[in-house]
Formats: C-alpha cells, sequence, structure tokens
C-alpha cells in the first residue's frame, strides 16, 4: 500500500504535468519606469502560473538588471544609445517641463516639446530596428512559437512584432493621451459631453464653456496624433509589413485593452467588451516595516505620519524649491518620511526623515499613515485608494493632472500647482486632508468600492490573457466599428443621403407648387380675357 506521502507526491507530478499543458509563452515588449512596475506584477503572476515569459529588453532600458536572477527570459536587443543616453534625455525633460517651460512663450514651448518628441521618436525607431529587421531575432522568436504578446502602446512597435509574428497581443496601459488610442484605434466610445479628455482636467459634470474645451481639446489631440505623432509611423509600419497600413490600424487589431484603472477611480461612461479594468493590480496588504523605519513610525504617537514620494522620476528638486518644501514639512506635527535624492535641505526639520527609497505601499497601509504626497503617478493612487489614505497631489505631466483632477472629484484630495505653490500652501494643504474628516471618509469609501469585486483586478488580467491564449484571441469581442470609415462610424453617409432625399422632395415639391400656380395663373388669366 501506498503511502500518504507517495499519493501526494504522485498527484503533485500528474498536477504538473497537466499544468504545464495547458501553459503557455508569453512575449512581453514593455515601457519603461512606472509602466514597467505594473505590468511586472502580472508577469510575475503569470510565471507563478507555469508560463514561459520572454522580456524583449532594450539595453537602454531603466527599470530592470536584465543581469540578476528573475523569473523571466530576457532577450536584450542592442541599440545604438546608452541607458545613460535615456536617461539624460528623462532628466532634460523633466528639468524643461519643470523649471523652463513655465516661463517660454508658446512657439518657443512648441519648438522645444518638438524636439524632445523628435529625439524620442529616433530613439523609439531605433529599437524597432534593432528587432523588426533583425531577421536572426525574428526567426528565434518565430521558432519560439509564442502564444501572446503583451504590450504598453505608450512605446510603439509591439503591435508590430506581433504583426509580425502572426500571434495575438494584449495591451495594458493606464489610458493615452486625451483618450486618442482608445478612441481612435480601440474603437472606444467617448461622447465629450460627459467624457473628459484625459489632459483637460475636467470631470464628467461640465458646463458649457467646459465643453467647449473639451470639444476643442479632442479635436486638437486627434490632429496632433494623425498628422505629427503618427504620421512618420504610419510609413514605418508599411514599410516593415510590405503593404499600406497605418499605426492606428494595427493597433486596433488588440485583442485585449487591459485599462489599468476601475469604477473608483473612473466617471461613469461607456465601454467596450474588449476593454477590462484591472486597476490597482499590483496593491497587496502591507507587510512590516524595516525596525529603524518602524520606530521612527512609532515616534510620531497620535499625529501619525505623512509618506512623501514624487514617483521614480522626480528624485531632485533645485535648491530653492526643496527648502521651501522642507520648510513645510517642518511645520506640521506629523513626521514625515521623504523619498529624496537631492542635496539635503537647509529647512530640513527633525520630524522629516530622507530616504533614496521607500516601501511606499506598506507606509500608506500603516495605520499611523494620515496622507499622501504625491506626483499623481496610477500607482502610487491606487496603493492609496487601496489602503483608504487621503491625498495631497502636485502632479508634474502626461496623466498626472488627469489623475489627480478624479481624485480631487472622488473627495480624496487637494491639488497644488508644483510651479507656484509656497510654502503655506503646502501646509494648508496637509492640514485640509489631515483635519478635514471629508477627506479620509471618502477615501474609505473608495478603498471599500476597490475591494468589493467579484474578482482581483490582478487574477482579472490574467484570466484575459490566458483567454486569448486559450482561444487564439477574442475576435468575438472586437466591435465592427473597426471596419467602418469615420463617416460611416458617424453615420454621415446615411445623414447625408437623408438630407439628399430631403432635399430632392423640398425641391420636386415646390417645382410643382410652382408648376400648378403656373397653370393656375394661365387658366385665370385666360378666363379673364374671355
Amino acid at each position: 500500500m501506498m503511502s500518504g506521502k507517495c499519493i501526494a507526491a504522485l498527484f503533485l507530478v500528474l498536477g504538473s504535468g497537466l499544468g504545464s499543458g495547458s501553459c503557455g509563452k508569453v512575449l512581453v515588449w514593455p515601457a519603461d519606469n512606472s509602466h514597467w512596475l505594473n505590468v511586472k506584477s502580472i508577469l510575475e503572476e503569470l510565471a507563478d502560473r507555469g508560463h514561459e515569459v520572454t522580456v524583449l529588453l532594450s539595453s537602454s532600458f531603466l527599470g530592470i538588471d536584465a543581469t540578476r536572477p528573475s523569473p523571466f527570459n530576457f532577450e536584450v536587443i542592442p541599440v545604438p544609445f546608452t541607458k545613460e543616453d535615456m536617461a539624460s534625455l528623462m532628466e532634460d525633460f523633466l528639468h524643461m517641463w519643470l523649471y523652463e517651460l513655465p516661463n517660454f512663450s508658446y512657439w518657443e514651448t512648441t519648438s522645444r516639446m518638438c524636439n524632445f518628441l523628435s529625439r524620442l521618436l529616433s530613439m523609439s525607431k531605433a529599437t524597432c530596428d534593432s528587432v523588426v529587421w533583425n531577421e536572426e531575432l525574428m526567426k528565434m522568436l518565430r521558432e519560439a512559437a509564442f502564444d501572446i504578446l503583451l504590450a504598453d502602446p505608450l512605446l510603439p512597435g509591439g503591435e508590430l512584432v506581433a504583426e509580425k509574428l502572426g500571434v495575438p497581443f494584449v495591451y495594458t496601459f493606464r489610458i493615452s493621451m486625451g483618450n486618442t488610442v482608445e478612441r481612435l484605434c480601440g474603437g472606444l466610445p467617448a461622447p465629450p459631453s460627459y467624457v473628459p479628455a484625459s489632459v483637460g482636467n475636467l470631470t464628467d459634470r461640465m458646463s458649457f464653456m467646459e465643453r467647449m474645451k473639451n470639444m476643442f481639446i479632442y479635436a486638437l489631440q486627434d490632429v496632433l496624433f494623425h498628422q505629427v505623432f503618427w504620421r512618420e509611423w504610419n510609413q514605418y509600419y508599411s514599410d516593415v509589413l510590405g503593404r499600406p497600413t497605418t499605426l492606428c490600424e494595427t493597433m486596433g487589431k488588440a485583442e485585449m485593452w487591459l485599462i489599468r484603472t476601475y469604477w473608483d477611480f473612473e466617471f461613469p461612461r461607456p465601454f467596450l467588451p474588449n476593454f477590462e479594468f484591472v486597476g490597482g493590480l499590483h496593491c497587496k496588504p502591507a507587510k512590516p516595516l524595516p525596525e529603524e523605519m518602524e520606530e521612527f513610525v512609532q515616534s510620531s504617537g497620535e499625529h501619525g505620519i505623512v509618506v512623501f514620494s514624487l514617483g521614480s522620476m522626480i528624485y531632485n528638486l533645485t535648491e530653492e524649491k526643496s527648502n521651501m518644501v522642507a520648510l513645510a514639512l517642518s511645520q506640521i506635527p506629523q513626521k514625515v518620511l521623504w523619498r529624496y535624492k537631492g542635496k539635503k535641505p537647509e529647512t530640513l526639520g527633525p520630524n522629516t526623515r530622507i530616504y533614496d527609497w521607500i516601501p511606499q505601499n506598506d507606509l500608506l497601509g500603516h495605520p499611523k499613515t494620515k496622507a499622501f504626497i504625491t506626483h499623481g503617478g496610477t500607482n502610487g493612487i491606487y496603493e492609496a485608494i487601496y489602503h483608504g489614505i487621503p491625498m495631497v497631489g502636485i502632479p508634474i505631466f502626461a496623466d498626472q493632472p488627469d489623475n489627480i483632477a478624479h481624485m480631487k472629484a472622488k473627495g480624496m484630495a487637494v491639488e497644488l500647482d508644483f510651479n507656484t505653490m509656497q510654502t503655506q500652501d503646502l501646509i494648508d494643504a496637509l492640514d485640509m486632508v489631515i483635519n478635514n474628516s471629508s477627506y479620509k471618509e471618502n477615501a474609505v469609501r473608495l478603498s471599500e468600492i476597490h475591494h468589493d469585486q467579484p474578482i482581483k483586478p490582478l487574477d482579472r488580467a490574467v484570466f484575459w490573457i490566458e483567454f486569448v491564449m486559450r482561444h487564439k484571441g477574442a475576435k468575438h469581442l472586437r466591435p465592427a466599428a473597426h471596419e467602418l470609415t469615420w463617416y460611416q462610424y458617424h453615420c454621415l453617409d446615411v445623414l447625408a443621403f437623408l438630407l439628399i432625399c430631403a432635399a430632392a422632395t423640398v425641391f420636386i415639391a415646390v417645382r410643382c407648387c410652382l408648376f400648378c400656380c403656373k397653370k393656375c395663373g394661365r387658366i385665370v388669366k385666360k378666363k379673364k380675357t374671355e
């Protein structure tokens, strides 16, 4: 008779064999910095479930050290620029955005931004070139027989590689500038009367002038993306695929769009069946803090602590700005843990400690935490929602102003302008979110909404990725809008036909009336003559 251990071992072996038979191969086209941190959670879960994960990694990628042990396979792509070049580009952009653009004229701002975008476009194309024109690499990827490609639309090229390999692909991202990609390429309905563009700092309750502004932003974004940002990519994609196509047409073939938000964050709006919410998939219960950090947190007493981070990209400030911030923090009763790598401010108070890195999720989940000062990145916002912590938002760029606008509308945040805020502004904002109970109550309410889901966000994301793998796509969820031209989508051809019919009817009716009047006039005239 077999022992219990033998039986357990047998079932483990059988189960492993069954699991490996249903596991697949996942190819990943990642974006850098915080975007990688989010998709990494999905990839770790896929690896834990037995899937083989291969990440196409540019040699200039900042967020990953491919030499360290990892559950993923890294295929490093040599590119003609270094990590230092990429880091320098991002630092130049952030310095320009934070300290120079506010003082520039409109045309000088436009010129600087176009120059930055040109440099970024050049690097992006060089990365794509290193993959799609590398016959040896493409042959190896084809022979690997991947089941799916997971991409971030922030970095063009993932959908092009998927098309070349003939595998289905899935997007995972927060949102594009002005909702443009998901509207124009994904077919997502976005009525401008109540769906705000993501760069307008608007809510779903808009006045007449705000709706005018929203319409203008939508139109401007569409023109910019079609005529400026996408034009060169359209030709590039056509050259690579050997047939006329566009970037947007290729992006529109995505099987699923995994949006890193949820109804705790979003305003109610129409969505499509191949769009799924997975916001907060990276959030986890708080773990114990390092001993030294826990001692500092406990020393805060009844006042508690404030967590301060401007994200992975903003780790340095000018001396003037850092001293202003430090002075404000020194005047609040709470202890402050500040993620900051710059020069130690002269005005730093004894209640504030600076760290190169902080366990942000664990700190936000600590019972002593009273508020979170944040730049408004999606990852940090969702950790605050997850743990029910009110925020002081200091948005910098990209989707951050829109994120903070959502949190303000939900009653969970106070917003400050990075360029104009003064010491007292930061003090007042912290006093508001800590001592006005409505902010904490709203934060807890959103946290309850977030946790009250039938399936966890990470499980939902993995389910749909595995669904696409099992069924070789999800074409049954793809709306017919992708097969329509823009004028067919808006029924302008139907309206034109109806207008022509109405005009023809009116014309014929008028002609008939004129004919009848003329006829009657002749009869009357004839009778008078007689």
